[in-house]
């Protein structure tokens, strides 16, 4: 996403089933191919992976609301 993605927003690159359309694609972003997948940052399923998240997002200070 230009100029980056706002916090608490789904990143344009998601399919209806929540994969992303560029995994593997030498064109994908390289805070996503950083991105550690690990259950300490995902959790066991997607609500916790989204409250993990919003943690995150709210501890440095990435959020927009």
């Amino acid at each position: 996403m230009e100029g980056g993605k706002p916090a608490g927003k789904p990143c344009v690159q998601l399919t209806p089933d929540l994969r992303c359309r560029i995994y593997g694609d030498p064109a994908r972003p390289a805070v996503c191919a950083s991105f550690p997948a690990m259950e300490e940052h995902c959790g066991r399923d997607r609500a916790e992976a989204l409250r993990l998240l919003a943690e995150l997002e709210r501890l440095t200070g990435r959020t927009t609301r």
